[in-house]
């Protein structure tokens, strides 16, 4: 035990209390969707419920096919061979990390799409006059989503694979090759499996959460459903019933995302524990390398931004610049109170739980970190709930004195994003907490020191940089996100986020470019501090 009694008392009390809050809103979902739905649910049941889960399904598979494809074949060049571009070629394949997905969907269809300069072109090209002179691909279409949430997904997957391709000790490719077995078929790919499947289930659910491309191609998946039924058809009961049913692909997804991360370990037993060296190659083969890298990156990143950049360019308006920063500064507020909570929270959490020594506690924490792999559809309507419950009690309370509420406010906004993305700075306080000896609080505690004064004293100096970095992170999901944003924001307040969805869904893609390349920009930070890690530990 490394905390007196009389201290964990007042801790464990305090994560519990975090962690109970952070999770009722997923426990208010799971009781109002024993509600009555008013029929709507058995109507839903026979029309169109079988066309969300077809839906998602084949979007899943889609991009899971599309993601493997682009995420395995790059990490596996750019493991393996070393050429010119390649070190630089490392770097780039992240970028498509720091585009949310919503705007590279509005990017492909303003460039696709009929009015687009492609079909233009190719109208003005061949003397075409009418679309039906001509057969092009409809980009808002499942095929044009499966496109898009492949070319922004694959990163997930190109991690994980490049690491598990670098860690794979060198005597065991000698070995293949003395039975002259296939490298990649025999060694690389089945030990590098549990880490790609990891890298899949994070896809899968990254799929099933997507809200803003769906919503815009108008493909009919469980995420959009549950809007679709909230806000079209006015009945929150029926939304969350849906909510529950999307809760099986969750939890089936997290399941395999654990399974496969507590996967089959291999180990080199050898006396000599080396790493296979990357092979130089130049030429032609080096031209196939440097193609097969650049083509996702190109489709998840490149492309979309000048789309975006070229619209901005010949739409510029001046007038509409302090509007602009207007929700710009509104963006870096909710997003900055929001990553300060969050890193509040996180570190609160992760510290008490990790000293404590107790397996519960560690399992409640754990818990309280789930909000992240949920859709920000599913858990607005679980918080709206919860919310008004709160708002009820405090009327009760208070015998209808005080009008305080907290529904439509920033104070609930603010709440959404801690349940969203407590996972982000939980994870961030506990990889660095992994890294400090215990010992040290321990020395501490015995030299007469409080648990609160050494968590301040000696374990937040030594986590200083992931407590940063996970402030980071959760600054620049919150600023990217847009469900929840959109559905819980107060009357009359935008961020960048909300501001590109409404100029998009008014086909004022000009308008929209401006906001939605400032998101990207700030989402090249995270990126910027994944590449420095990697360096460092690859």
């Amino acid at each position: 035990m490394l905390l007196n009694l009389r201290d964990l008392d007042f801790w464990q009390i305090t994560v519990m209390l975090l962690s109970v809050l952070i999770f009722c809103p997923l426990v208010a979902l799971i009781v109002i969707s024993f509600g009555d739905s008013e029929g709507l649910w058995s109507h839903l049941l026979e029309t169109v419920l079988i066309k969300y889960v077809s839906n998602t399904l084949f979007l899943m598979i889609g991009v899971s096919v599309f993601s493997l494809i682009f995420g395995i074949v790059s990490a596996w060049i750019l493991t393996n061979y070393t050429f010119r571009f390649s070190k630089l070629l490392e770097i780039l394949m992240l970028l498509p990390m720091a585009c949310p997905a919503y705007l590279v969907a509005y990017a492909y269809t303003d460039f696709f799409e009929y009015a687009g300069p492609i079909q233009g072109f190719l109208r003005e090209l061949m003397g075409w006059k009418t679309a039906s002179d001509y057969i092009f691909p409809e980009i808002r279409s499942l095929g044009g989503a499966i496109f898009v949430l492949s070319s922004v997904l694959y990163p997930y997957i190109y991690l994980l694979a490049k690491t598990a391709f670098k860690q794979t000790p060198n005597s065991y490719y000698e070995v293949t090759q003395l039975y002259n077995r296939n490298i990649f078929w025999y060694v690389s790919l089945p030990l590098a499996r549990p880490a790609i499947v990891a890298g899949l289930a994070l896809v899968c659910m990254e799929v099933v959460s997507d809200f803003g491309t769906v919503e815009y191609f108008a493909l009919e998946t469980l995420t959009l459903g549950i809007f679709n039924v909230w806000i079209g058809m006015n009945n929150i009961n029926a939304a969350a019933q849906i909510s529950t049913f999307t809760f099986i692909f969750i939890l089936l997804l997290l399941l395999v995302e654990i399974k496969s991360r507590a996967g089959k370990r291999f180990n080199d037993t050898s006396s000599r524990q080396t790493n296979k060296k990357s092979k130089f190659i130049t030429g032609i083969e080096a031209s196939f390398c440097i193609v097969g890298c650049l083509i996702p990156v190109s489709l998840g990143f490149f492309i979309p931004v000048l789309i975006l950049f070229s619209n901005a360019i010949t739409s510029l308006d001046f007038h509409n610049f302090r509007e602009i920063l207007k929700i710009f500064s509104n963006t870096l507020i909710i997003s900055l109170c929001g990553a300060f909570c969050i890193v509040i929270v996180s570190t609160t959490v992760a510290c008490t739980a990790y000293f404590s020594g107790k397996k519960y506690l560690r399992t409640i924490a754990n818990f309280s970190a789930s909000g992240y792999a949920f859709p920000g559809t599913m858990l607005a309507i679980g918080i709206l709930v919860f919310v008004g419950v709160v708002d009820r009690a405090l009327d009760i309370l208070s015998n209808d004195n005080m009008n305080l509420f907290l529904s439509g406010t920033m104070f609930m906004l603010l709440f959404a994003y801690i349940v969203k993305f407590q996972a982000v700075g939980y994870g961030a306080v506990l990889s660095g907490l992994t890294k400090t000896s215990p010992n040290l609080v321990w020395a501490s505690r015995t030299l007469g020191l409080s648990f609160q004064r050494t968590i301040a004293r000696i374990t937040i100096p030594l986590i200083k940089k992931s407590i940063i970095a996970g402030g980071v992170l959760a600054f620049v999901d919150i600023m990217k996100e847009l469900p929840i944003t959109l559905l819980l924001r107060p009357f009359d307040f935008e961020t960048l986020a909300t501001f590109t969805y409404q100029f998009a869904h008014d086909e004022l893609m000009g308008q929209a470019s401006v906001p939605a390349l400032l998101i990207i920009l700030v989402g090249l930070i995270p990126v910027i501090f994944l590449n420095k890690i990697l360096r460092k530990s690859i």
